[in-house]
Protein backbone atom coordinates (compact mmCIF):
# COMPACT_ATOMS: atom_id res chain seq x y z
CA UNK A 1 0.00 0.00 0.00
CA UNK A 2 1.34 3.40 -0.95
CA UNK A 3 1.84 5.76 1.92
CA UNK A 4 0.57 9.27 1.36
CA UNK A 5 3.04 11.93 2.56
CA UNK A 6 1.33 15.29 2.79
CA UNK A 7 2.97 18.33 1.27
CA UNK A 8 2.32 21.62 3.02
CA UNK A 9 1.57 23.97 0.13
CA UNK A 10 2.89 24.16 -3.42
CA UNK A 11 6.61 24.01 -4.25
CA UNK A 12 8.39 27.33 -3.68
CA UNK A 13 10.83 28.99 -5.99
CA UNK A 14 14.20 27.21 -6.13
CA UNK A 15 12.73 23.88 -5.05
CA UNK A 16 12.29 20.95 -7.44
CA UNK A 17 9.61 18.34 -7.13
CA UNK A 18 10.98 14.83 -6.62
CA UNK A 19 9.75 11.71 -8.38
CA UNK A 20 7.83 10.54 -5.32
CA UNK A 21 6.18 13.90 -4.89
CA UNK A 22 8.65 15.18 -2.19
CA UNK A 23 10.85 18.27 -2.42
CA UNK A 24 14.57 18.44 -3.09
CA UNK A 25 16.61 21.65 -2.61
CA UNK A 26 18.41 23.10 -5.57
CA UNK A 27 22.24 23.13 -5.75
CA UNK A 28 22.30 26.81 -4.77
CA UNK A 29 20.12 26.13 -1.78
CA UNK A 30 22.32 23.19 -0.72
CA UNK A 31 25.39 25.44 -0.81
CA UNK A 32 23.61 28.05 1.24
CA UNK A 33 22.52 25.44 3.80
CA UNK A 34 26.03 24.00 4.04
CA UNK A 35 27.50 27.46 4.65
CA UNK A 36 24.89 28.17 7.31
CA UNK A 37 25.58 24.82 9.00
CA UNK A 38 29.34 25.42 9.01
CA UNK A 39 28.77 28.88 10.50
CA UNK A 40 26.48 27.42 13.17
CA UNK A 41 28.98 24.71 14.11
CA UNK A 42 31.76 27.28 14.26
CA UNK A 43 29.72 29.53 16.56
CA UNK A 44 28.73 26.56 18.72
CA UNK A 45 32.35 25.50 19.06
CA UNK A 46 33.34 29.06 19.92
CA UNK A 47 30.60 29.27 22.54
CA UNK A 48 31.76 26.00 24.10
CA UNK A 49 35.37 27.19 24.23
CA UNK A 50 34.47 30.65 25.60
CA UNK A 51 34.29 29.64 29.28
CA UNK A 52 37.67 27.88 28.98
CA UNK A 53 39.26 30.91 27.32
CA UNK A 54 37.64 33.17 29.91
CA UNK A 55 39.02 31.06 32.79
CA UNK A 56 42.50 31.05 31.30
CA UNK A 57 42.35 34.82 30.79
CA UNK A 58 41.17 35.29 34.38
CA UNK A 59 44.09 33.31 35.76
CA UNK A 60 46.61 35.04 33.49
CA UNK A 61 45.49 38.58 34.30
CA UNK A 62 44.95 38.11 38.07
CA UNK A 63 45.74 40.20 39.96
CA UNK A 64 45.17 43.38 38.00
CA UNK A 65 45.05 45.61 41.09
CA UNK A 66 46.06 45.51 44.80
CA UNK A 67 44.69 42.65 46.92
CA UNK A 68 43.56 43.00 50.54
CA UNK A 69 44.51 40.26 52.99
CA UNK A 70 42.34 40.76 56.08
CA UNK A 71 43.86 39.52 59.34
CA UNK A 72 41.70 38.76 62.40
CA UNK A 73 44.22 40.13 64.86
CA UNK A 74 46.28 43.18 65.79
CA UNK A 75 49.52 44.31 64.13
CA UNK A 76 52.45 42.37 65.54
CA UNK A 77 50.34 39.38 66.59
CA UNK A 78 51.10 35.86 65.44
CA UNK A 79 48.48 35.88 62.67
CA UNK A 80 49.71 39.27 61.48
CA UNK A 81 53.33 38.13 61.31
CA UNK A 82 52.43 35.08 59.24
CA UNK A 83 50.16 37.09 56.93
CA UNK A 84 52.92 39.60 56.26
CA UNK A 85 55.34 36.86 55.24
CA UNK A 86 52.90 35.62 52.59
CA UNK A 87 51.74 39.09 51.63
CA UNK A 88 55.30 40.03 50.76
CA UNK A 89 55.86 36.77 48.89
CA UNK A 90 52.69 37.09 46.82
CA UNK A 91 53.36 40.74 46.04
CA UNK A 92 56.79 39.89 44.66
CA UNK A 93 55.57 36.88 42.69
CA UNK A 94 52.42 38.47 41.25
CA UNK A 95 53.68 42.04 40.80
CA UNK A 96 50.85 43.73 42.70
CA UNK A 97 50.60 44.84 46.35
CA UNK A 98 49.00 42.51 48.89
CA UNK A 99 47.83 44.91 51.58
CA UNK A 100 47.55 43.61 55.15
CA UNK A 101 44.40 44.92 56.83
CA UNK A 102 43.99 44.18 60.54
CA UNK A 103 40.44 43.81 61.86
CA UNK A 104 40.12 42.78 65.48
CA UNK A 105 37.06 41.85 67.48
CA UNK A 106 34.59 39.06 68.23
CA UNK A 107 37.29 36.40 68.20
CA UNK A 108 38.05 37.01 64.54
CA UNK A 109 34.44 36.97 63.37
CA UNK A 110 34.45 40.63 62.29
CA UNK A 111 37.31 39.97 59.88
CA UNK A 112 35.69 36.78 58.62
CA UNK A 113 32.34 38.43 57.96
CA UNK A 114 34.04 41.21 55.97
CA UNK A 115 35.51 38.61 53.62
CA UNK A 116 32.30 36.58 53.41
CA UNK A 117 30.48 39.72 52.18
CA UNK A 118 33.21 40.75 49.72
CA UNK A 119 32.83 40.16 45.97
CA UNK A 120 34.25 36.73 45.02
CA UNK A 121 36.88 38.15 42.70
CA UNK A 122 40.09 37.29 44.54
CA UNK A 123 40.78 40.84 45.70
CA UNK A 124 39.68 40.35 49.32
CA UNK A 125 41.25 37.41 51.12
CA UNK A 126 41.13 36.17 54.71
CA UNK A 127 43.94 35.01 56.92
CA UNK A 128 42.35 31.86 58.36
CA UNK A 129 43.28 30.71 61.86
CA UNK A 130 42.34 27.73 63.98
CA UNK A 131 39.91 30.05 65.81
CA UNK A 132 37.66 29.92 62.75
CA UNK A 133 37.15 26.21 63.36
CA UNK A 134 36.03 26.55 66.97
CA UNK A 135 34.15 29.83 66.54
CA UNK A 136 31.51 27.91 64.60
CA UNK A 137 30.49 26.31 67.90
CA UNK A 138 31.49 29.05 70.36
CA UNK A 139 29.26 31.69 68.76
CA UNK A 140 25.60 30.81 68.35
CA UNK A 141 24.42 33.70 66.17
CA UNK A 142 27.04 34.12 63.47
CA UNK A 143 25.84 35.71 60.24
CA UNK A 144 27.81 33.21 58.19
CA UNK A 145 28.73 29.56 58.02
CA UNK A 146 32.51 29.41 57.80
CA UNK A 147 32.76 25.99 56.16
CA UNK A 148 30.15 26.98 53.58
CA UNK A 149 31.01 30.64 52.96
CA UNK A 150 34.81 30.70 52.88
CA UNK A 151 36.73 28.99 50.09
CA UNK A 152 39.97 27.48 51.43
CA UNK A 153 42.85 28.60 49.22
CA UNK A 154 46.06 27.41 50.84
CA UNK A 155 47.23 26.13 54.20
CA UNK A 156 50.36 27.60 55.72
CA UNK A 157 51.59 26.08 58.94
CA UNK A 158 50.83 24.25 62.13
CA UNK A 159 52.08 25.41 65.52
CA UNK A 160 52.00 23.22 68.60
CA UNK A 161 51.63 23.76 72.29
CA UNK A 162 53.39 22.48 75.37
CA UNK A 163 52.06 21.63 78.81
CA UNK A 164 54.16 23.49 81.39
CA UNK A 165 54.29 23.66 85.18
CA UNK A 166 56.66 25.17 87.69
CA UNK A 167 59.71 23.00 88.56
CA UNK A 168 58.39 22.85 92.12
CA UNK A 169 55.05 21.33 91.08
CA UNK A 170 54.64 17.82 92.60
CA UNK A 171 54.50 16.03 89.24
CA UNK A 172 57.31 15.47 86.77
CA UNK A 173 55.41 13.51 84.12
CA UNK A 174 51.96 13.57 82.54
CA UNK A 175 50.87 10.37 84.36
CA UNK A 176 51.96 11.90 87.68
CA UNK A 177 50.14 15.13 86.86
CA UNK A 178 46.98 13.22 85.91
CA UNK A 179 47.06 11.27 89.16
CA UNK A 180 47.59 14.47 91.18
CA UNK A 181 44.74 16.30 89.40
CA UNK A 182 42.37 13.37 89.95
CA UNK A 183 43.30 13.28 93.62
CA UNK A 184 42.67 17.03 93.89
CA UNK A 185 39.65 17.76 91.66
CA UNK A 186 39.09 21.46 91.03
CA UNK A 187 42.19 22.47 92.97
CA UNK A 188 44.67 22.73 90.09
CA UNK A 189 44.42 26.15 88.44
CA UNK A 190 44.86 26.12 84.66
CA UNK A 191 45.79 29.46 83.10
CA UNK A 192 44.96 30.60 79.58
CA UNK A 193 44.99 33.83 77.62
CA UNK A 194 41.20 33.91 77.46
CA UNK A 195 37.99 31.92 77.22
CA UNK A 196 37.90 30.05 73.93
CA UNK A 197 41.59 30.58 73.25
CA UNK A 198 43.88 27.82 72.02
CA UNK A 199 45.43 27.43 75.47
CA UNK A 200 41.97 27.03 76.97
CA UNK A 201 40.75 24.46 74.45
CA UNK A 202 43.95 22.42 74.57
CA UNK A 203 43.57 22.17 78.34
CA UNK A 204 39.89 21.23 78.05
CA UNK A 205 40.78 18.51 75.56
CA UNK A 206 43.26 17.15 78.11
CA UNK A 207 40.56 17.10 80.80
CA UNK A 208 38.06 15.43 78.47
CA UNK A 209 40.54 12.70 77.53
CA UNK A 210 41.93 12.06 81.02
CA UNK A 211 38.84 12.55 83.17
CA UNK A 212 40.54 15.24 85.24
CA UNK A 213 38.91 18.40 86.58
CA UNK A 214 40.87 21.64 86.78
CA UNK A 215 39.82 25.22 87.46
CA UNK A 216 40.21 27.37 84.37
CA UNK A 217 41.61 30.85 85.06
CA UNK A 218 41.37 33.07 81.95
CA UNK A 219 43.58 36.12 81.51
CA UNK A 220 43.43 39.00 79.06
CA UNK A 221 46.87 38.26 77.64
CA UNK A 222 49.61 35.64 77.51
CA UNK A 223 51.92 37.98 79.44
CA UNK A 224 49.50 38.22 82.36
CA UNK A 225 48.97 34.46 82.42
CA UNK A 226 52.70 33.78 82.35
CA UNK A 227 53.35 36.29 85.12
CA UNK A 228 50.96 34.47 87.45
CA UNK A 229 52.20 31.04 86.34
CA UNK A 230 55.80 31.98 87.16
CA UNK A 231 54.62 33.46 90.46
CA UNK A 232 52.83 30.24 91.38
CA UNK A 233 49.33 31.76 91.37
CA UNK A 234 48.29 29.14 88.80
CA UNK A 235 49.81 25.68 88.38
CA UNK A 236 49.62 24.67 84.73
CA UNK A 237 49.30 26.15 81.27
CA UNK A 238 49.01 24.77 77.74
CA UNK A 239 50.93 27.37 75.79
CA UNK A 240 52.48 27.66 72.35
CA UNK A 241 55.98 26.32 72.07
CA UNK A 242 57.14 29.61 70.58
CA UNK A 243 56.01 31.52 73.68
CA UNK A 244 57.08 29.01 76.32
CA UNK A 245 60.41 27.73 75.02
CA UNK A 246 62.51 30.54 76.45
CA UNK A 247 61.17 29.88 79.96
CA UNK A 248 61.67 26.13 79.48
CA UNK A 249 65.30 26.48 78.40
CA UNK A 250 65.96 28.93 81.24
CA UNK A 251 64.71 26.33 83.73
CA UNK A 252 61.84 28.53 84.87
CA UNK A 253 59.20 26.07 83.69
CA UNK A 254 59.08 22.30 83.32
CA UNK A 255 57.67 20.94 80.06
CA UNK A 256 55.62 17.78 80.59
CA UNK A 257 54.54 17.14 77.00
CA UNK A 258 54.08 18.76 73.62
CA UNK A 259 50.69 18.67 71.93
CA UNK A 260 52.06 17.42 68.59
CA UNK A 261 51.58 13.90 67.27
CA UNK A 262 55.36 13.42 67.04
CA UNK A 263 58.23 14.87 69.02
CA UNK A 264 59.39 18.29 67.95
CA UNK A 265 62.97 18.94 66.79
CA UNK A 266 63.04 22.11 68.89
CA UNK A 267 62.24 20.07 72.06
CA UNK A 268 63.45 16.56 71.17
CA UNK A 269 63.57 15.30 74.77
CA UNK A 270 60.00 16.27 75.59
CA UNK A 271 57.45 13.49 74.99
CA UNK A 272 54.22 13.99 73.10
CA UNK A 273 50.92 14.05 74.95
CA UNK A 274 49.84 11.15 72.76
CA UNK A 275 52.48 8.94 74.40
CA UNK A 276 50.35 9.07 77.57
CA UNK A 277 46.91 10.08 76.26
CA UNK A 278 46.32 8.09 73.05
CA UNK A 279 45.02 10.15 70.18
CA UNK A 280 45.66 13.51 71.80
CA UNK A 281 46.84 16.17 69.35
CA UNK A 282 46.24 19.92 69.38
CA UNK A 283 47.64 22.68 67.25
CA UNK A 284 47.15 26.20 66.10
CA UNK A 285 47.25 26.61 62.34
CA UNK A 286 46.76 29.15 59.60
CA UNK A 287 46.21 29.69 55.92
CA UNK A 288 44.42 31.81 53.34
CA UNK A 289 40.77 31.79 52.33
CA UNK A 290 38.55 33.65 49.89
CA UNK A 291 34.81 34.32 49.54
CA UNK A 292 32.71 31.42 48.32
CA UNK A 293 32.44 31.22 44.52
CA UNK A 294 35.82 32.81 43.91
CA UNK A 295 36.90 31.50 40.47
CA UNK A 296 38.72 28.18 40.75
CA UNK A 297 41.50 29.50 38.49
CA UNK A 298 42.29 32.27 41.00
CA UNK A 299 42.16 29.85 43.93
CA UNK A 300 44.51 27.46 42.12
CA UNK A 301 46.91 30.25 41.20
CA UNK A 302 47.17 31.49 44.78
CA UNK A 303 47.45 27.92 46.07
CA UNK A 304 50.37 27.22 43.73
CA UNK A 305 52.15 30.37 44.86
CA UNK A 306 51.75 29.49 48.54
CA UNK A 307 53.00 25.96 47.84
CA UNK A 308 56.06 27.51 46.24
CA UNK A 309 56.52 29.70 49.31
CA UNK A 310 56.38 26.69 51.64
CA UNK A 311 59.24 25.12 49.67
CA UNK A 312 61.33 28.29 49.88
CA UNK A 313 64.14 28.15 52.50
CA UNK A 314 63.64 31.77 53.58
CA UNK A 315 59.90 31.33 54.14
CA UNK A 316 60.51 28.02 55.93
CA UNK A 317 62.98 29.79 58.21
CA UNK A 318 60.35 32.43 59.03
CA UNK A 319 57.87 29.69 59.89
CA UNK A 320 60.41 27.97 62.15
CA UNK A 321 61.21 31.29 63.86
CA UNK A 322 57.52 31.57 64.71
CA UNK A 323 57.59 28.13 66.35
CA UNK A 324 55.69 26.30 63.62
CA UNK A 325 56.15 23.78 60.84
CA UNK A 326 54.96 24.05 57.20
CA UNK A 327 51.60 22.45 56.44
CA UNK A 328 51.23 22.27 52.64
CA UNK A 329 47.82 21.14 51.39
CA UNK A 330 45.73 21.43 48.27
CA UNK A 331 42.59 23.58 48.57
CA UNK A 332 40.46 20.42 48.74
CA UNK A 333 42.62 18.85 51.44
CA UNK A 334 42.62 22.10 53.40
CA UNK A 335 38.81 22.20 53.20
CA UNK A 336 38.61 18.65 54.60
CA UNK A 337 41.07 19.54 57.34
CA UNK A 338 39.02 22.59 58.40
CA UNK A 339 35.82 20.56 58.46
CA UNK A 340 37.47 17.88 60.64
CA UNK A 341 38.89 20.50 63.01
CA UNK A 342 35.48 22.17 63.29
CA UNK A 343 33.88 18.85 64.30
CA UNK A 344 36.71 17.95 66.70
CA UNK A 345 36.60 21.18 68.67
CA UNK A 346 32.81 21.27 68.66
CA UNK A 347 32.92 18.12 70.79
CA UNK A 348 35.40 19.71 73.21
CA UNK A 349 33.48 22.98 73.50
CA UNK A 350 30.20 21.18 74.15
CA UNK A 351 31.85 18.85 76.66
CA UNK A 352 33.30 21.78 78.61
CA UNK A 353 30.22 23.98 78.21
CA UNK A 354 32.34 26.89 77.00
CA UNK A 355 30.54 30.15 76.26
CA UNK A 356 32.29 33.29 74.99
CA UNK A 357 32.12 36.41 77.14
Amino acid sequence: MAVHRPRFGPPRSGVKTGEAGGVRPSAATWDSMKRARRKFLHLAASATALPIVSRIATAQTYPARPVRLIVPGPPGGTADLFARVYGEWLAQRLNHPFIIENRVGAGGNIATEAVVLAPPEGYTLLWITSANAWNATLYANLKFNFVRDIEPVASSHRGYGVMVVLPSFPAQTVPEFTAYAKANPGKVNMASNGIGSGAHLWGELFQMETGTEMLHVPYRSEESAFTDLLAGQVQVMFETVATAIGHIKAGELRALAVTAATRLPILPDIPTMGEFVPGYEAAGWGGIGAPRNTPAEIVDKLSQEISAALANPIVKAHIADLGSVPMPMTPAAFANFIAAETDKWADVIKFAGIKPL
